[in-house]
């Protein structure tokens, strides 16, 4: 009877600990997918800006096309995107083509100036810091929920009920992305085009330094010669 009793208790303490051990990754699982949640919240406001900050440059840079269309697929496939880890890689690459769109603009006194631009460039800066904050939080989450999966005991309840890894938000994969910015010497591959060939410049309207620079050497030649006559007399 003792023996039966004592067999019981281990039994149930297990059951227990297996029902702890679930519930703990529940809720890591259920942390994970929150910090990805308040991530996409901003992924999708920052694709809601993109269309207007397209138009706006347009009128100012019609012909860069192949930014435009760049800018354009990209924020397609973030939106098609059907899992969180395929939403990280296609917004690292549309990350690397609105680079490439702010430098289309730094050609462009005008467009830099007009408030309409100055405003997008404004708020989807305050995203992208916004989305830099939150990616570290996510990564932390999911360090925590990989580590409870991956170490014993909590290995053998997550293969029983299925808990996978999660990948983190690699913000390594925007950098190594970022696109080359050619002044018309060509791109490189696979990156979007940025031509600033055909770039307004202001050059010709810019004062002439060396027209200037005789002027201050003559007024000096007085003052030189100056001391020269006193001592003379």
């Amino acid at each position: 009877m003792i023996i039966l009793i004592v067999v019981l208790v281990i039994i149930l303490a297990l059951v227990i600990a297996v029902i702890a051990l679930y519930n703990n990754l529940v809720q890591l699982r259920n942390r994970v997918d929150n910090a990805w949640s308040q991530i996409d919240v901003q992924l999708q406001r920052r694709l809601d800006l993109i269309p207007n900050l397209v138009e706006t440059v347009k009128g100012y840079a019609a012909h860069e096309r192949g930014t435009f269309e760049a800018v354009t697929q990209a924020r397609s496939a973030v939106m098609s995107a059907p899992t969180p880890e395929a939403k990280m890689e296609a917004d690292n690459v549309l990350s690397g083509t609105l680079k490439s769109l702010f430098a289309v603009a730094e050609a462009y006194p005008e467009l830099k100036a007009n408030t309409n631009f100055q405003q997008l460039q404004a708020e989807l800066t305050a995203t992208e810091d916004k989305i830099s904050y939150m990616r570290q939080s996510y990564n932390d989450t999911v360090m925590i929920y990989n580590n409870a999966i991956q170490t014993f005991p909590g290995n053998i309840i997550a293969g029983m009920f299925h808990f996978t890894k999660r990948d983190g938000f690699d913000a390594n994969a925007a950098a190594s992305g970022a696109p080359v910015v050619s002044f018309g010497q060509g791109n490189a591959p696979g990156t979007p085009q940025v031509n600033f060939a055909t770039a307004p410049t202001d050059a010709p309207q810019a004062p002439s330094i060396p027209a200037q620079a005789p002027a201050p050497a003559q007024s000096a030649v007085p003052a030189n010669d100056a001391p020269a006559d006193s001592n003379q007399n």
